[in-house]
């Protein structure tokens, strides 16, 4: 099985910490990583993360982290930048942002990072969206590796309903490192036995690490081929025009 951690939060400016972490993620046994990428980073250095993680054996996948505060901003966001990237993710801070994140098809992720439950947005209104529209909910396991006490077991809680609410709708769930350095960083398998703190089977949460986040890469690359027409639809052979 093969295993992808899309939200790998690797320092940019600082290229030996990046090489760092990228060298840990495929000691770890992930095949994949989607590094956030500010919209101002350059081709130059695209390819140079793109060469870097070949090195290490990983698949690259070019990422974008809007975090806006009101739906207009987050539609602006998602015309002038959603082309030119292969996974897009909304930080929903706001319940009219989670909303029309879930309902657009333009977003691949819905992210929700507070620790404090009522900051977090996702309920039924958000997963019945998500499911018409192929949003998937990403829980960064990073995010309660260092919690205690009852901080933490509010998190479960909480984590607990959007799980359920999440499988109850057919919305797909994808877990992430959200990683800021390699400390935190854990084998796929460790992360999917830590799961069992919020009620996640561990085959889907398997499924969360591989199937999932590899599924929403694929498909949106796909879309950026020049063959793609339409969902469903794709060129499959060209015909050539003789010269006269």
């Amino acid at each position: 099985m093969k295993f992808s951690d899309l939200h790998l939060l690797a320092p940019l400016r600082d290229f030996d910490q990046t090489t760092k972490m990228i060298a840990k993620s495929s000691e770890l046994g992930y095949s994949q990583v989607g590094v956030p990428l500010p919209p101002s980073f350059s081709q130059d250095a695209v390819e140079r993360l793109r060469r870097l993680c070949g090195e290490f054996g990983l698949d690259f996948v070019t990422r974008l982290d809007l975090a806006p505060k009101s739906s207009g901003e987050l539609l602006g966001g998602l015309r002038r930048f959603r082309r030119r990237f292969e996974v897009v993710s909304v930080l929903c801070g706001s319940k009219p942002v989670a909303r029309q994140a879930a309902k657009d098809r333009r977003v691949d992720l819905l992210c929700f990072r507070a620790v404090e439950p009522r900051r977090r947005f996702f309920d039924w209104a958000e997963a019945e969206l998500a499911s018409k529209s192929s949003v998937a909910l990403e829980i960064d396991l990073a995010l309660f590796l260092g919690l205690e006490g009852f901080a933490s077991v509010s998190l479960f809680s909480r984590l607990r309903r959007e799980v359920a609410t999440a499988k109850s709708y057919g919305v797909p769930v994808v877990l992430s490192s959200g990683a800021a350095e390699p400390l935190l960083l854990r084998k796929p398998q460790h992360y999917a036995s830590l799961t069992f703190l919020f009620d996640m089977d561990v085959s889907l949460a398997l499924e969360a690490l591989s199937k999932n986040p590899m599924g929403i890469v694929e498909r949106n690359r796909m879309k950026q081929s020049p063959d793609y027409v339409a969902p469903g639809v794709r060129i499959v052979r060209r015909s050539r025009r003789e010269s006269p």
